[in-house]
């Protein structure tokens, strides 16, 4: 009877396992973690529950993003002849909101008074980002606006936050190559 070594593998990972051998070791890597884009709505006023919440979802091994928002810290350029154009800002902050997989909206009730805010749930709706509502820490309401704009919201917590962002971000895009020019054509 000729015996297949490869119809063994099974019975010898099985042994290799039972002697305590880490097999994994020999598996090919995995594909790296997901890189989320995110973009955080956030007031400037309130500034330390942006910072909270970033600290809150920083990256590491068990989740990756790429930070999109518009910070205090690195505010968007102002036009060079028209330093008060909020059309020129508008334009700025609909360019980074437009590349977010999602757009997560700090939804203190200070948001029904922020055009800012307001402006950039409007470009998530015109991208179709998906808006999560974060609950700022102790708050348990939702201002009117993101009740109606997310589709999903989430608690004051790390799980909470980054199981809304796997749930409702849309899918990453990824870039298109060139392709070579076909011949006789």
């Amino acid at each position: 009877m000729d015996d297949d070594p490869k119809d063994n593998v099974g019975l010898h990972h099985a042994f290799l396992r039972s002697l305590g051998v880490n097999l994994s070791v020999f598996e090919p890597p995995s594909s790296p973690p997901r890189k989320y884009a995110i973009f955080i709505s956030h007031a400037w006023k309130h500034d330390y529950e942006y910072q909270a919440l970033a600290d809150l979802i920083k990256p590491d091994l068990d989740f990756n993003w790429e930070n999109l928002s518009v910070t205090k810290s690195d505010p968007l350029e102002l036009h060079e002849i028209l330093s008060k154009s909020h059309r020129f800002l508008i334009r700025q902050l609909d360019c980074q909101i437009k590349k977010a997989e999602c757009l997560l909206v700090l939804a203190g009730m200070y948001v029904a008074h922020s055009p800012w805010i307001q402006s950039e749930i409007e470009a998530a709706i015109e991208f179709n980002v998906p808006i999560i509502g974060i609950a700022p820490r102790g708050n348990e309401r939702f201002p009117e606006a993101v009740m109606h704009a997310a589709v999903g919201r989430a608690g004051w917590n790390r799980r909470s936050v980054i199981d809304a962002v796997r749930q409702w971000a849309r899918p990453a895009i990824t870039p298109i190559t060139a392709r070579p020019p076909s011949k006789g054509f």
